[in-house]
């Protein structure tokens, strides 16, 4: 009855419009530039650099700047590899073996570099999306589109130095060394990541179903958490949260569209999911599956129903897969969470309290 109770409980507010605000600037203004500039085919690397901005959303200005700068860096390397690996034509089987590649290495450069979030789902899904292009812009535009995004998010995560009643102390926080114990769960974590991916992508690309990176992102949601019932509820909350998205997209679609109609969508819909997705996963999941969706249809538009039909089958394979192995290796050390940086600290934020509450 505890775990019904809990399915459905959402978590209380902490000041979750200030993140969600910047983090909807940080995609909505490079899209808005580039749709002005006329280059939309570069929206989805504007798009995947402005991911910079869900990192250290809840640390003082010293440290945001931190992790933010090796979240960006990150997220460039990952765009780039994921571009090189879709113009050298390396097809299906080509991504699912270079999305493995990324869950694994993902997972063990937000670990060891103490990110928040943790694991490497941001990435399979920038390398996995940016591989899978129909049609590949140049590399140089495409890497300025995704760098000068992800300097400006940096800027947008300084941005409340500006007011006084905001400012945190420019304090350096030292962080302690991993633990023997902490450092074997990172490496843990990226083998199961690693496997989910290889699993789910190889399902998808079997069974024929386009856009196979959506088994595989789906596939690493179920590992993020700290025992493995929240692990399989995850599972669960993006399957239930995908399917009700999928009416949101539907409904969001019904009017004629253009791209300036897109990118305003996008930006909202970004505000909306991180309103949500730190107090109930499948209530941000009606606004991260339109968004995701609607990031990759700016400039490289495709057949909705097709979109909608795949997504659903290939949540539903990445999410079992996910679940399937988090069952699966529940034996191996560490996954029930004991050790795991989650708890340990090495996710952990630090939060400033001041003026009205939470850091902004």
């Amino acid at each position: 009855m505890n775990q019904l109770r809990n399915f459905f409980r959402v978590g209380p507010a902490r000041n979750d419009h200030h993140a969600a605000l910047r983090c909807a600037v940080n995609v909505g203004v490079p899209l808005l530039t580039l749709l002005a500039l006329g280059h939309t085919e570069l929206a989805i690397f504007a798009s995947f650099g402005a991911f910079t901005a869900i990192y250290g959303r809840g640390t003082a200005h010293r440290q945001r700047l931190a992790h933010q700068g090796k979240a960006g860096a990150l997220m460039l390397v990952t765009i780039l590899a994921g571009d090189l690996t879709g113009l050298l034509g390396a097809g299906a089987w080509g991504i699912v073996v270079g999305t493995t590649i990324v869950a694994g290495a993902g997972t063990l450069a937000t670990g060891f570099g103490r990110l928040k979030p943790g694991g490497s789902l941001f990435q399979i899904f920038g390398f996995a999306a940016v591989a899978s292009l129909p049609v590949h812009p140049p590399l140089g535009p495409s890497m300025l589109a995704a760098a000068l995004t992800v300097i400006f998010s940096l800027l947008v995560g300084q941005s409340t130095w500006l007011w006084p009643h905001w400012r945190t102390p420019w304090l350096r926080v030292r962080e302690p060394r991993l633990t023997a114990q902490e450092r074997r769960f990172v490496y843990d974590d990226a083998v199961r990541y690693a496997l989910a991916v290889f699993a789910a992508g190889s399902i998808a690309t079997l069974m024929g179903i386009g856009h196979n990176y959506w088994a595989m992102v789906a596939a690493a949601v179920p590992l993020v958490g700290q025992t493995l019932a929240h692990r399989v509820t995850r599972g669960v909350h993006r399957i239930l949260g995908t399917f009700g998205g999928l009416g949101v997209l539907a409904l969001l679609l019904m009017p004629p569209s253009n791209n300036l109609y897109l990118v305003l969508v996008v930006a909202g819909l970004q505000f909306m999911a991180e309103m949500f997705i730190a107090r109930h996963y499948s209530l941000a999941q009606l606004f991260v599956t339109p968004l995701a969706l609607l990031m990759t249809q700016l400039g490289h538009r495709s057949d909705p129903d097709v979109l909608i039909s795949d997504r659903a089958t290939e949540t539903i394979i990445g999410a079992l897969v996910g679940m399937a192995v988090v069952v699966a290796l529940s034996r191996w050390p560490n996954a029930q969470g004991q050790g795991s940086p989650r708890r340990a600290g090495i996710h952990s934020e630090t939060r400033v309290h001041g003026g009205h509450g939470q850091l902004h």
